[in-house]
């Protein structure tokens, strides 16, 4: 039979609670008595307290749940995610806490039992659809939320760590605009739930995905105040969030006789395959066709990609710090940060006019 916490308490003739104390609670027991209490375990061959029992008798896993899409390599492969995470496991690292990461599926059903058998303290939602129906099941949960995307979504007591999605892609229809582009053709990711990569007809303010619907109408509103009607813009919707997929999606607006000027794209790594595109067709970026991304990662700077420059490290850190250490004043969970307009090469005058 293994031995137990009774067993090592019986051979020394100590209560069991004084050798959970030798693991859970050093402090309360003297050197000497930890000592013979860990030799006597040894001895028996018990290797310590059940960690998933004392976390239930606890309450607390010291563990930070962070749901992610359906892809759950997206955690390691795309490179605001990555910028985000670690922002965030420095602030849990610093308070000893884990994340799990856990990746949601499409199947809402299978997406519920996902975030009922978590064994988690708190959940961190990164890139969730606002359509899927798990988040009711994470409402029901009562542990604590930090969200990243719509601010409304779970209420004022849910942290909220995030930018002016509308404001900021504002700007850069702003700065197309500016530069005399009026053809412009517009790439974009989750614009249609389930959707393929191609030309859709949509109405911004119908669009579901939070960050996706912001950046989309944001750059509406810039066009809109430079005259340019809504119809006038072709609006891509991008199967996901990756390079090929921005590349796929730049034909549409590349491979046609009233080619685009300008393509604004709502994440840098979509930019990327839409400069990909550009390559492959002899097109100079700046200067046949304009693009801009959104995020600033890495990449973005040696392909001289203008984009909005958003702090992705200072997001995950602050989330982790809203979750482990919230304060107590609900006005002080909702932090909006700032963004920065980075204008490079790939962006120039419309040589057209």
């Amino acid at each position: 039979m293994a031995a137990t916490l009774q067993t090592i308490a019986d051979e020394l003739g100590v209560s069991r609670s004084t050798v959970s104390n030798a693991y859970s609670r050093p402090d309360q027991l003297s050197p000497e008595l930890r000592s013979r209490i860990l030799a006597a375990a040894e001895r028996l061959g018990y290797s310590g307290p059940n960690p998933t029992a004392r976390s239930l008798r606890r309450g607390k896993v010291n563990a930070i749940g962070v749901l992610l899409t359906d892809n759950l390599s997206m955690a390691f492969t795309d490179p605001y995610a990555v910028a985000y995470l670690r922002g965030l496991a420095e602030a849990a690292s610093a308070r000893e806490t884990s994340l799990l990461l856990l990746n949601l599926p499409k199947d809402e059903e299978a997406g519920r039992r996902v975030v009922s058998n978590a064994a988690v303290d708190a959940f961190c939602l990164y890139c969730v659809p606002d359509w899927h129906g798990a988040l009711e099941l994470i409402r029901a949960r009562g542990v604590p939320i930090v969200i990243g995307e719509d601010p409304e979504a779970f209420g004022p007591d849910a942290g909220y760590v995030g930018i002016d999605e509308r404001a900021a892609a504002r700007r850069l229809g702003e700065h197309i605009a500016q530069l005399g582009h009026r053809d412009v053709a517009i790439v974009a990711h989750w614009i249609v739930h389930g959707g393929v990569t191609g030309p859709v007809d949509a109405d911004p303010d119908a669009l579901r995905y939070y960050v996706t619907g912001q950046r989309v109408r944001g750059f509406r509103d810039a066009f809109a105040a430079a005259g340019v009607p809504w119809e006038r813009v072709l609006l891509i919707n991008a199967a996901d969030n990756g390079r090929d997929e921005g590349a796929a999606a730049a034909a549409h607006a590349l491979d046609r006789l009233d080619r685009a000027t300008a393509i604004l794209t709502t994440s840098d790594v979509l930019a990327l395959g839409v400069l990909d595109a550009l390559r492959v067709r002899g097109l100079r970026p700046g200067r046949d066709v304009s693009v801009t991304g959104f995020d600033d990662i890495p990449e973005a700077e040696p392909a001289g990609l203008t984009t909005i420059r958003q702090p992705s490290v200072e997001r995950g850190r602050l989330a982790g710090e809203l979750l482990l250490d919230p304060p107590e004043d609900p006005a002080r969970r909702h932090l909006t940060l700032p963004v920065s307009l980075v204008v490079r090469a790939t962006t120039g005058p419309n040589h057209q006019i």
